[in-house]
C-alpha cells in the first residue's frame, strides 16, 4: 500500500513539475495532464497518477496541491486540465469559467468522513456534538479552554488547527458546523497542506483541528479521532458511516472537473481521467479513502463517456 507521506512526497515533486509543465489543455509532446487543487483530493489523484503511469510511462501526470479554491483559480482561467475538488464549484468560480470559455464536467471520484482531531493525550474528549463545534469555531468565538466546551474538561488551553480559507474543507465544514460557508474565527492556525494540521495538532496536548478521514488513517499512531454528534448520538468517522449517512453532517463526496477541451483534445486527459474513474474504488482503498459503491461509480463512467462522446 502507497502511504500518505509516499504520497505527500510524490504531490511535492508533482508541484515542481506542474511549474516545468506549464499549461494544460491538450497534449504537449509525450502526452501531459496537468492537475492542481484540493489536498484532501490530491492523494487519490497522486495515486491514480502513479498506477497509471506505470502501464503509460510516456504520459506525465501532474498534481498541485493549492486548495479547492487555487485550483479553480487556476482552471477557469485554462491553465490545468483538472481540478481536483473536495466541494463543488461556487457560482462565482462558474461565472469565470464562462467568461473563458471553460467548460467542464463534474465527477464524484470517493466520499469522505471530514474528521476532528485531538492530540493522543486528550483523554477527556470522545465525542463532540455539532452545537460544541460551533461553540468553538463561529465567528467571533472566544473559547480558548477546553473547560469552556463542556464544564467537566479539564483546564487546558485549546489550540486550533485547521485548513486555510482556499481550501474546499473549510468551506464545507464553516458551512456545515457554522451554517455559512466562509463563517469561522480567525485565531487559528491554517494552512493548505494538511500535514501541517497533523503535526500541529500532534504537538499540542490541548490541540483540536480537523481535514479529511485519509490525513487521520495515515496518522492514527499520532491522532485521536472524535465522534460527532449531529443530533442522533455520537458517530465515529469512518467507511461504514460515510457511505450508509450516518456521519452528519460531515460525510460528503469528493471530486474532479475535468475541462471540456482537454477530454476533446488530448489522448492522455482522457486515458487518465477514464482510469481513474473506472478504477476509483481500488485507488480509493489503496490511497485510504471511503470508495463509492459501485452503482455511484457506473454513474460517472456513464457521465464521462457521455461527455467524451
Amino acid at each position: 500500500m502507497t502511504t500518505r507521506r509516499n504520497l505527500s512526497a510524490l504531490i511535492s515533486v508533482a508541484i515542481i513539475l506542474v511549474a516545468a509543465v506549464g499549461c494544460g489543455g491538450g497534449d504537449d509532446g509525450g502526452g501531459t495532464v496537468t492537475s492542481d487543487g484540493s489536498s484532501t483530493v490530491g492523494p487519490f489523484t497522486t495515486k491514480a497518477a502513479e498506477d497509471f503511469q506505470a502501464e503509460n510511462p510516456d504520459v506525465q501526470v501532474t498534481v498541485g496541491v493549492s486548495g479547492t479554491g487555487g485550483g479553480f483559480e487556476r482552471f477557469c482561467i485554462g491553465e490545468t486540465d483538472i481540478s481536483n475538488a473536495s466541494r463543488q464549484i461556487a457560482e462565482d468560480e462558474i461565472a469565470i469559467c464562462e467568461e473563458n470559455g471553460v467548460e467542464y464536467v463534474e465527477l464524484q471520484v470517493v466520499l469522505d468522513a471530514m474528521t476532528n482531531v485531538v492530540n493522543p493525550e486528550n483523554d477527556w474528549a470522545s465525542c463532540l456534538t455539532v452545537e460544541q463545534l460551533n461553540a468553538i469555531w463561529k465567528p467571533g468565538s472566544d473559547v480558548d479552554n477546553w473547560n469552556q466546551v463542556d464544564s467537566s474538561f479539564p483546564d487546558v488551553p485549546l489550540s486550533l488547527f485547521g485548513p486555510g480559507t482556499d481550501s474546499g474543507t473549510f468551506d464545507y465544514f464553516t458551512d456545515a458546523i457554522n451554517g455559512e460557508e466562509g463563517a469561522s474565527r480567525t485565531d487559528f492556525s491554517p494552512s493548505e497542506d494538511d500535514n501541517v494540521i497533523v503535526q500541529g495538532v500532534a504537538g499540542e496536548r490541548g490541540g483540536l483541528g480537523y481535514f479529511g478521514f485519509t490525513y487521520y488513517e495515515e496518522n492514527q499512531d499520532r491522532l485521536k479521532a472524535l465522534e460527532v454528534d449531529g443530533g442522533s448520538g455520537c458517530v465515529a468517522p469512518g467507511v461504514e458511516t460515510a457511505q450508509n449517512g450516518t456521519y452528519t453532517p460531515l460525510s460528503r463526496p469528493l471530486f474532479i472537473y475535468v475541462s471540456q477541451s482537454s477530454l476533446d483534445e488530448s489522448d492522455a486527459v482522457r486515458d487518465f481521467v477514464r482510469f481513474a474513474v473506472e478504477n476509483a474504488q481500488t485507488i480509493a482503498e489503496a490511497a485510504q479513502y471511503v470508495p463509492m459503491s459501485q452503482e455511484q461509480v457506473d454513474a460517472q463512467v456513464a457521465k464521462l463517456e457521455e461527455a467524451i462522446g
